[in-house]
């Protein structure tokens, strides 16, 4: 089956409907959506509507740190700023939306596949995973030959060769990485909604499960659209220049 990988998309329904075009452009069978549907952009509601729309097609779906902030089911801190787009966010989603987010699960495994936000290692603590200390912490307390994620906004690929070690390396979009079942591999898929690097498009990723074959696409959307709607809502400027590739 070939998975789309969806992470940090954070309310910019602009940035999901393209990588899910994109997505079906290249014959996807099934999402994964690897949490924070909500936070810092302006259409929340939207979002979370147009993945319980997927219906079956969502393979997994898990809890992002900001999903919980919004249910009352986190207490990480979190800088002024987010928190006010948490503030924002709640009064704005429907009993459904925040029904189906309240109900979304930290970690999720399927055969030899853990679907996690942040770390595997204590998931409800949201640990970043930056190193390969903390990917290797990620990959042994979930136990499978593979683990994918979020919350760190850059894509990062890790796998554990045939020494033992762990090497990370930054995957090159739109090619086709093997990912063979004789290693164990992490994968951070980079965000859909607000990537950081100082570009426009969104980040996804393609896991053909079949064929252990993983790529990153960085999918052009209309970035200037989610940012005006950022700032009309009077959310933090900051996120606006985030998409816009300013900042």
């Amino acid at each position: 089956m070939k998975l789309a990988l969806l992470a940090d998309i954070h309310s910019n329904i602009e940035a999901l409907d393209a990588c899910l075009a994109h997505a079906q452009a290249q014959g996807v069978e099934g999402y994964v959506l690897l949490g924070d549907l909500v936070g810092y952009g302006a259409d929340p509601g939207a979002v979370i509507d147009r993945v319980i729309g997927l219906g079956d097609a969502v393979q997994a779906a898990v809890l992002g740190n900001h999903d919980a902030a919004v249910v009352g089911r986190g207490d990480e801190p979190m800088n002024d700023e987010a928190h006010a787009a948490i503030i924002w966010t709640i009064p704005r989603l429907t009993p459904a939306q925040r029904s189906y987010l309240a109900q979304l699960p930290l970690v999720q495994v399927d055969g030899d596949a853990t679907w996690v936000h942040a770390s595997a290692d204590q998931p409800e603590a949201f640990n970043y995973v930056a190193s390969a200390a903390e990917a290797r912490a990620s990959l042994n307390a979930a136990g499978t030959r593979y683990v994918f994620s979020g919350h760190v906004h850059d894509p990062t690929l890790y796998y554990v060769g045939a020494d033992g070690r762990l090497t990370p390396f930054l995957p090159t979009p739109d090619v086709a990485i093997p990912v063979g079942r004789h290693r164990s591999w992490l994968g951070i898929v980079g965000s859909c909604g607000q990537p950081r690097d100082g570009k426009t498009g969104a980040w996804y990723a393609l896991f053909d499960r079949d064929r252990s074959r993983l790529s990153y696409h960085r999918v052009p959307y209309d970035s200037a659209a989610a940012a005006a709607k950022i700032r009309r809502a009077g959310l933090p400027d900051r996120f606006a220049q985030q998409i816009e590739g300013i900042c």
